[in-house]
């Protein structure tokens, strides 16, 4: 994809950043959990999958809004900057049924949407009032590497067959994209402590596999994540 040369030089930048030995340097580990809600249906890139689906199948692209959770090695970089690596984690199962079909005994016909990101981030943050404010907002941005997945699991219409023959199927896309993310927050120390929240968003797609019948080419992996997070210094 366009988005993996520059996405991966910046997250090679950062981690360089990162892992350069600075003896006096501030470290810290950046716990967070809080809610992924992944882009708006009218934002989505086209021929997205949940975008198609919704043509034929009972369900809301913010059904898909669901807790996430993470953490970040940080350490400081001068007194008004911070560098950091992240990984987290993201998983939501959406049961869906046919809009226009039902089984031959009337009962509906359904399927479990799930999707899966697993984000691998290099980020850098400014810290406007420096590390030592007694609040410290700050905003940041980087890039992601995104390790997904995508299946649905359940009953299935077959639209090639002019019977339209009802089958069960389990099929499974997965791999991973890179794109830009950008945040902002702000954190309160309390000793060698610091609590705070943060909003950060993601923009990344990838490509479905076209062997197995997917109703898009696409997924898109972009959204919204809001965290509280706990900050602890050593």
């Amino acid at each position: 994809m366009r988005r993996w040369p520059l996405s991966l030089s910046a997250i090679v930048l950062v981690t360089g950043f990162v892992a350069t030995p600075v003896a006096s340097a501030q470290q810290s580990l950046n716990l967070y959990v809080g809610g992924f809600a992944p882009r708006s249906e009218d934002a989505r890139i086209g021929d997205d999958v949940l975008v198609q689906n919704r043509d034929f199948l009972v369900f809301n692209i913010n059904d898909f809004n669901g807790g996430t959770v993470g953490g970040e090695w940080l350490i400081a970089l001068g007194d008004k900057f911070d560098a950091g690596l992240g990984l987290g984690f993201y998983q939501r199962t959406v049961p869906t049924v046919y809009t226009n079909f039902v089984n031959n005994d009337g009962s509906e016909i359904q399927a479990d949407l799930k999707l899966r990101i697993v984000p691998f981030t290099a980020t850098v943050r400014f810290l406007p009032f420096g590390h030592r404010s007694a609040i410290q907002p700050y905003i940041g941005a980087g890039a992601g590497a995104f390790r997904w997945r995508y299946s649905e699991t359940g009953q299935f219409v077959d639209f090639t067959d002019p019977k339209r023959t009802i089958f069960r199927g389990n099929f499974v896309g997965s791999g991973s994209a890179a794109g830009p993310v950008v945040l902002g927050g702000v954190r309160v120390p309390i000793g060698s402590t610091a609590i705070g929240g943060e909003i950060r968003y993601q923009s990344a797609e990838a490509n479905l596999p076209a062997d197995l019948g997917f109703a898009g080419s696409k997924i898109d992996l972009g959204g919204f994540a809001y965290l509280l997070t706990f900050n602890i210094r050593f």
